[in-house]
């Protein structure tokens, strides 16, 4: 990690821009990704959420079982939360044991730790496990899926609607490559403790075997998840990530015509990101970046940074080609409590904008007294004749 501030631009300004840092898209030089027979893809960088290739992104599509993703999302919050244990007993109904498709092969009336039932969801893409869970956690499916479509917004994923909670065909259900990769991202990010779920290999119950049907885990030893999924509406979908010298990336293929095609196709993603981009620490969360003028307060300066580390992806060999550049608020007034947006920092890459985070206090500059701001009001006319 280096300092890009050698030189650094101060820009006044009266406006602050967005955060951008999630799914943002960048100019780069290198090739075209390959061509794809699938109905939409997306190529990200999960560390900074830049978009490294794309095809229908924001397409409405089915997501059959990658749905559970989100089911095993709300299982995690469950467990982080306490409302739910992984030696907890969860009695099986009759609605869970008659789903059709793939299965975990429960027993109806049985009791099953919900241990087991997250290998029957990750492992067996199990459409009866994920309806017991459902059921365990909300009273019915149709709560749950109500919690699923709550958790879909709050994560601004605007082309998603869930009608059911494991992916089976279902009026009114669908999502996007863009957003199951933001869920991807969250996922990763908010739960790393529970990640390792998709990485398994094997599930063994009521005596049978049954394989993780991701076969990247077994090709690719940098990839460890995440989630297949297949119905005749949807083809052949696979969310996959993996790690590659601190870089991780995530693929969605959404739509191809085969089991071996979307394997072959999210290897052939994952390997061109790899390649062509390399991803970058910039800077910390927390790291003092600039100063600023604060008026009305005890003490004339402010301290700035970001609120979460930033990081950079660029084209392989461009990374010392980038450099950085500040916009301040024009007129900073205390009180200025901590984490206050103040400006932004921008990170340019051949005069390009290539990564845009807001500039935040790093510390409460409470207001001055009655002679500290009289002073300020003084030097404030003083400077604007």
């Amino acid at each position: 990690m280096r300092s890009l501030f050698n030189g650094v631009v101060i820009a006044v300004s009266f406006f602050v821009l967005s955060n951008v840092a999630f799914a943002a898209t960048m100019v780069t030089i290198a090739p075209s990704p390959p061509d794809m027979d699938v109905k939409g893809y997306i190529l990200i960088d999960s560390n900074s959420g830049y978009v490294l290739a794309s095809k229908n992104p924001d397409m409405h599509l089915p997501p059959a079982s990658i749905t559970k993703l989100m089911s095993l999302y709300l299982v995690a919050d469950s467990l982080r939360t306490d409302k739910l244990h992984m030696n907890d007993l969860v009695t099986i109904s009759a609605n869970a044991w008659r789903m059709s498709g793939s299965k975990m092969f429960i027993k109806v009336g049985s009791q099953v730790p919900v241990q087991e039932l997250i290998n029957g969801i990750v492992i067996a893409s199990g459409n009866d496990a994920t309806v017991a869970m459902a059921e365990h956690l909300a009273g019915s499916e149709e709560t749950f899926v109500s919690l699923m479509n709550q958790t879909a917004a709050l994560l601004g994923m605007k082309d998603t609607h869930y009608s059911d909670s494991n992916g089976l065909p279902a009026e009114g259900h669908y999502s996007s490559a863009r957003d199951i990769a933001t869920l991807a991202h969250y996922w990763i990010t908010n739960f790393p403790e529970y990640y390792t779920w998709f990485k398994q290999q094997w599930i063994v119950y009521n005596g049978i075997k049954q394989p993780n049907r991701n076969r990247l885990l077994w090709r690719d030893p940098s990839v460890d998840g995440m989630k297949t999924g297949h119905t005749d509406e949807a083809g052949y979908c696979l969310v996959s990530s993996a790690v590659r010298n601190g870089m991780r990336i995530i693929s969605v293929v959404l739509g191809a015509p085969s089991e071996n095609a979307r394997n072959t196709y999210s290897e052939a993603l994952l390997n061109y990101g790899f390649r062509f981009y390399e991803s970058h620490l910039l800077y910390h969360a927390g790291t003092l970046l600039t100063k600023a003028r604060v008026w009305m307060g005890k003490g004339s300066n402010l301290d700035l940074g970001i609120a979460r580390d930033l990081y950079v992806t660029v084209p392989t060999g461009q990374y010392d080609k980038l450099r950085a550049n500040v916009s301040i608020n024009k007129f900073l007034e205390a009180p200025i409590r901590k984490g206050q947006v103040c400006g932004s920092v921008n990170i340019l890459l051949n005069d390009s904008v290539i990564m845009t985070q807001q500039l935040v206090a790093l510390k409460d500059v409470d207001k001055a007294g009655v002679f500290g701001r009289m002073f300020d009001r003084m030097a404030l006319m003083f400077s604007s004749k």
